[in-house]
């Protein structure tokens, strides 16, 4: 990992005690960052990160929050404007999966992978935009999917949400190019986390199989890729996306 330093820089990111998200929590502590996290329905989880993160002095702070709900949202960042009045960073990380075959999807299925994973990213990016244009300054990370692009049986909705994500980072990147707010997405292929624990092994064999490197990622690769487009030295990359995938 390159010697980043985010040193007094306030980072929110949403998925924040659990798998890619806790590593990129734990990449921005060790940088120097204090990162304001934000978890969905599991508080044992968040305790538990929460606690692994005391020899940080307290620059972990975790929130519970539905990013797919307005009032919470908003909520969530009036506490962050009266304690820290703005934020630099944000990555939304947060996202779930409901596989169905679309013939056999109900509405529900539908509706809350969408509402998690595209329209928790438009609000958590409404708001934190609001605050990055008072100082000018902003760093917005969107982690989407290959299957935005490359698609996957059973994840008609997965794929829409991602690659909504997709769409909403280049309109936005030029929206706010001018005040020195960056927005990209992080692509990540089969990584090593519980979202993908739910397949079949024979499933997973495959999936390893259409890997040209013939593994799956690590946390850590990820969230080396976010610290990149998060950093000083990405101030001239916007509107992109940057895949993570060993070739896929």
């Amino acid at each position: 990992m390159q010697n980043f330093d985010f040193t007094g820089q306030k980072v929110v990111i949403t998925g924040a005690s659990r798998g890619i998200g806790k590593a990129i929590s734990l990449a921005f502590l060790e940088c120097g960052a204090t990162v304001i996290g934000i978890f969905g329905g599991n508080k044992e989880a968040a305790d538990i990160f929460q606690t692994e993160c005391l020899h940080f002095s307290g620059k972990l702070q975790l929130y519970q929050c539905d990013v797919s709900d307005e009032n919470q949202v908003q909520r969530f960042y009036d506490q962050v404007e009266e304690q820290f009045s703005t934020v630099d960073i944000l990555v939304n990380n947060a996202g779930i999966r409901n596989d169905k075959l679309l013939a056999l999807m109900d509405q529900t299925s539908w509706q809350r992978v969408i509402d998690i994973n595209l329209t928790g990213t438009f609000n958590m990016c409404r708001h934190a935009v609001m605050l990055m244009l008072k100082q000018k300054y902003g760093r917005i990370i969107n982690i989407t999917s290959p299957v935005a692009t490359l698609g996957l049986v059973g994840q008609t909705n997965y794929g829409a949400s991602k690659a909504g994500q997709i769409g909403l980072t280049r309109s936005l990147c030029k929206e706010v190019a001018r005040k020195k707010i960056t927005v990209n997405c992080v692509s990540p292929g089969f990584i090593e986390t519980e979202l993908i624990e739910d397949l079949s092994p024979e499933l997973l064999k495959s999936h390893k199989r259409s890997v040209p490197m013939r593994r799956f990622g690590k946390v850590e690769e990820v969230a080396d890729a976010v610290l990149f487009l998060a950093s000083k030295n990405a101030a001239y990359i916007s509107g992109t996306v940057l895949d993570v995938n060993g070739g896929l």
